[in-house]
């Protein structure tokens, strides 16, 4: 209410009839430095305006009038009930005097101590001292601006946690000796009630006593007053919305605290009320079956350790259960393994697990399943089913910290349905639209994955995209083709399916218009879609190709080379647009980090070192420490790569903007020296590269776009980049496998710039005959690459 005065010096700020002991206590103090109006001191005059703060309720004030206009200022989510003419100025923060704080900071009003003190004071007070998860950005900018401009921390910790008056302490104690506990979705709720009729003092001072006594999730008191049944709610966590409870007894508030003034109905009958109420206003906590893996692996007590580490090489796990006969009896760990093959020990899982029974139930609750891990030392818990205790699931330490750190809520890519939208060609959506809803039909769950979903999230998307079945794709791309038509060409071994559609397209754009309409231009539609069950990989030795195995999204994702590209987004039925964020790659993606997802990464596959530094200077982003000591030792298996699958690489290198940014920083880690001793860089030859491509050169020469496979672009960077490198030449470009026609070009230009390097004065007929053995990219290489004026005139005197 302060803060609104100030915005608006003409308007009067009219105090509550009733105010919280430590505000009245704080008002009498500084009441010196403070505009208010006691209401019962109001000129007998008509009231044109009235500015409501923190509440969507008219209080009653003589002179209002049918024309008197009515403006909320509110951080609670509007009323469906407001009247239609009332403005309403509604803005998501954790306190409503957050929204007035930046008005007064964007104009610069000055404020006294005791002013600044009692906005932060408000702050405080409805954020829970910044701690509630409605609180945002916003609110700890506001208390940080009221902190610069004076506000005393010491003044405002005096006054949040201010004493109770003898009546309230009377109060307080009838209270907490009436206590009941209920144990609602595994939460407790403890509801008191008491008698005020014959006190005057505020209660919510009491209600926040009462709450920080006791051990609990939510407090609700019932207090019958002169006026009625006072409900007074506090929880401390946001699977107990206050708010909600106290709006269906009439009242309001946030989803941490709230009240509701109950007239005209005994105080038995709304007690049973509400506990019936809180079944619905409690939502369960979550439980391990919405975080655990299912399908999980085991190994009887007989299994032999070595066969135990083949097995955590290859999937990557870092604890087996131990069955037997159906029954959980220890969990073997990495470390126990390891240990044992150090000692070169022959022993089995029996021998060297750790013996026990724990596990837990798909419907335990989080802290269920923390209590266990800490009695069991387990950080790999079997989840069992709960009839005949076969083994389901298995959850992890990981999972368990994940759930539990606190996440960010409505940060904007919950659902990213309206961004994909904006950024497909209808075609494309199309597309996607009815592979979804194939997909839904199956019951399997469709996905976008990797590199689309982040750039979508960059703001830079494109129109090519992965696509991921949890389910089978092969008989997913086999319905498609039986109802749209197209053909289906099966990879058995990584499970995918292409669905080509060259000869459907014009019949599938039809097909859309009829189902979505509009206009669907079949020249837009792709040949061809790739669809790719969800799967783990492992690998049998480094740098070869992986072994695939069904799997879940998860591990999919879990696949992939760095965070940032572990992203998904799914398709189909009511999940369209929800975004899986599974490996941490938004927070890597916000905080602008190449990580690598897991520590064997790059020895599993080191093409990867390469697209590290290709992330890192297309995004302008940084390769973590850690990531970086990873290249640093994966780099000797560099030479153990095939040139093709190298060469694939610096193919897409050569084909950014940024290349020269690039191949200095692979030359930086070494990583150019790593694929050969001799292949080496400077920055000046690819910027020379580049400004060459710049001003068009290729298209003034009458070249392609595109010689032989490459871009021409793409083989001119080659050339140019290895003829300079001169050192070694036949070795690299053989490490490389550069394409026959492209190492002759290359070898090409070398031998004419030497034939021609003294011939100054060389006849036509001598050059014309050295010019007609070369290609036009040759010719045009040798111009843009020779220093030599002379040359440069004779290739361009030839060419034309």
């Amino acid at each position: 209410m302060l803060a609104a005065h100030l915005l608006d010096k003409q308007s009067i700020p009219v105090l509550p009839r009733r105010l919280n002991r430590n505000v009245q206590a704080y008002i009498t103090l500084y009441g010196l430095d403070m505009p208010f109006v006691d209401p019962r001191d109001l000129p007998k005059k008509k009231i044109d305006n009235i500015t409501l703060v923190d509440t969507q309720s008219m209080v009653s004030v003589k002179g209002i009038h049918k024309g008197t206009k009515v403006k909320i200022i509110d951080h609670h989510p509007p009323k469906e009930s407001l009247p239609e003419d009332w403005a309403l100025t509604y803005e998501s923060t954790g306190a409503a005097v957050t929204i007035l704080v930046e008005a007064l900071q964007e104009k610069a009003v000055k404020l006294s101590m005791p002013q600044a003190t009692l906005m932060l004071l408000g702050i405080y007070e409805d954020t829970g001292g910044l701690t509630y998860s409605g609180t945002n950005e916003r609110d700890l900018r506001a208390a940080a601006y009221l902190i610069s401009k004076g506000a005393n921390l010491q003044i405002a910790g005096d006054f949040l946690n201010h004493p109770l008056s003898l009546e309230q302490q009377s109060i307080y104690d009838a209270l907490r000796e009436s206590v009941e506990t209920h144990d609602i979705h595994g939460f407790t709720v403890m509801i008191s009630c008491g008698d005020a009729k014959k006190s005057n003092e505020e209660l919510s001072s009491i209600a926040h006593k009462l709450r920080d006594s006791l051990e609990l999730d939510a407090l609700i008191m019932l207090i019958e007053t002169k006026s009625g049944v006072q409900l007074v709610a506090r929880t401390t966590t946001d699977n107990i919305d206050a708010g909600r409870l106290a709006k269906h007894f009439g009242g309001g508030g946030h989803n941490r605290a709230s009240a509701a003034l109950i007239r005209e109905r005994n105080l038995k009958e709304i007690y049973e009320e509400l506990v019936s109420e809180l079944n619905d206003i409690v939502q369960p906590a979550v439980t391990v079956t919405e975080i655990m893996s299912r399908g999980p692996q085991t190994i009887s007590p007989a299994t032999q350790v070595e066969k135990v580490a083949e097995l955590m090489q290859r999937y990557g796990y870092e604890g087996y259960p131990v069955v037997e006969n159906g029954i959980v009896v220890g969990l073997l760990t990495r470390r126990a393994v390891d240990r044992t093959l150090g000692h070169k020990l022959k022993l089995k899982a029996k021998d060297i697990m750790e013996a026990g029974s724990a596990s837990v139930l798909p419907t335990a609750s989080i802290e269920m399943l923390q209590e266990v891990m800490l009695e069991s030392g387990w950080g790999q818990v079997p989840v069992v089913d709960p009839e005949n205790g076969e083994v389901i699931g298995i959850v992890t330490r990981t999972d368990l910290i994940k759930t539990m750190t606190p996440q960010k809520k409505n940060n904007g890519f919950t659902n990213l349905a309206h961004k994909l939208e904006a950024s497909l060609l209808p075609e494309r959506l199309g597309l996607l639209k009815i592979i979804a809803e194939t997909a839904e039909k199956q019951r399997n769950s469709f996905y976008m994955v990797g590199g689309f979903v982040r750039d979508l999230i960059l703001g830079r998307p494109s129109n090519d995209f992965d696509l991921v079945v949890e389910g089978d794709a092969i008989a997913l791309g086999s319905a498609l083709a039986e109802k749209f038509g197209g053909r289906v060409v099966l990879h058995k071994r990584f499970r995918t399916a292409k669905w080509q559609m060259g000869d459907i397209c014009e019949s599938l754009a039809k097909a859309l218009s009829e189902q979505y309409g509009g206009e669907f231009d079949h020249k837009l539609i792709p040949d061809s879609i790739d669809l790719i069950t969800a799967r783990r990989e492992f690998y049998t030795e480094p740098t070869v190709l992986p072994t695939v195995e069904s799997g879940s999204i998860k591990l999919d994702l879990h696949r992939r080379d760095f965070t940032i590209n572990t992203l998904a987004l799914r398709l189909d039925g009511q999940h369209y647009g929800d975004m899986s964020d599974h490996w941490g790659g938004l927070a890597d993606l916000k905080a602008g980090i190449v990580r690598v997802l897991h520590s064997l990464s790059f020895i599993d596959d080191p093409t990867r070192i390469l697209r590290a530094v290709r992330f890192e200077k297309r995004f302008d982003f940084q390769i973590e420490e850690r990531t970086l000591e990873l290249i640093d030792r994966a780099l000797p298996l560099l030479g153990k790569l095939s040139g093709d699958r190298l060469r694939h690489e610096l193919n897409i290198i050569l084909e950014e903007d940024n290349r020269e940014q690039i191949i200095s920083r692979l030359g930086e880690l070494g990583v150019l020296q790593a694929i050969h001793p001799s292949l080496r860089f400077e920055g000046k030859w690819m910027s020379a590269v580049t400004q060459i491509l710049t001003v068009g050169s290729i298209q003034e020469w009458g070249l392609p776009e595109k010689t032989k496979t490459y871009q021409t672009s793409t083989a001119f960077g080659y050339l140019y980049w290895l003829v300079k490198s001169k050192k070694d030449l036949d070795a690299i470009i053989d490490k490389l496998r550069i394409p026959g026609w492209l190492a002759n070009d290359i070898k090409t230009v070398i031998e004419l710039e030497k034939k021609l390097a003294g011939k100054t004065k060389a006849k036509k007929s001598e050059m014309t005959a050295m010019f007609e053995e070369a290609s036009d990219f040759a010719l045009f290489s040798l111009f843009q690459i020779s220093r030599r004026k002379w040359i440069k005139d004779a290739v361009f005197a030839y060419i034309n």
